[in-house]
């Protein structure tokens, strides 16, 4: 299913809004084009509850680990100091461990950071997103109300004609 429409069907569009009888009802193929419309909004907004499920379960993992990290970091911190008071001959592995998760929690920081980056930028391209729809919708109304406006003007003109010829033909 393509969102994106050739020109001969946007033609054709154009053409079903301009045959849009006094009425006021749509053609099938405009009912078609809601449905679709409303199929990919329902589909969008499936996505992005998908994401923003996904994205809480990254943040959950990603607090988990910190929480881990730190946690271990203070376990490590208490066996230090009390290898220390005891003079352990493994003093400088436990000391390389030690290095070693201070650099993974540094390493953990900035990933926090470009995630929050991340998901505030995935926040504004959804705005901009639903902004730019809103400006669509309401171009969408306008267009539809300068057309009808427009054949109701042609209407008009149209009577005033057939009048026009229907009061020269009853003349002698």
């Amino acid at each position: 299913m393509g969102l994106v429409c050739s020109s001969r069907e946007e033609m054709q569009k154009m053409k079903n809004l301009g045959s849009i009888g006094s009425s006021g009802r749509l053609s099938a193929e405009e009912y078609e084009d809601e449905d679709i419309s409303k199929l990919a909004i329902s589909t969008f907004q499936s996505k992005e509850e998908e994401i923003e499920r996904k994205k809480m379960e990254v943040r959950e993992k990603v607090e988990l680990q910190l929480g881990r990290a730190e946690e271990e970091t203070r376990r490590l911190a208490h066996i230090w100091e009390e290898l220390e008071v005891l003079d352990d001959p493994m003093r400088k592995e436990v000391a390389m461990l030690r290095k070693k998760i201070d650099l993974a929690n540094r390493d953990l920081k900035p990933l926090g950071l470009n995630y929050q980056k991340k998901e505030k930028e995935c926040k504004e391209a959804l705005e901009a997103f639903n902004e730019k729809n809103k400006e669509k919708a309401h171009l969408v109304a306008t267009l539809v109300e300068m057309l009808t406006e427009s054949e109701r003007m042609r209407m008009k003109k149209l009577d005033e004609l057939c009048k026009t010829i229907e009061s020269l033909s009853l003349k002698p």
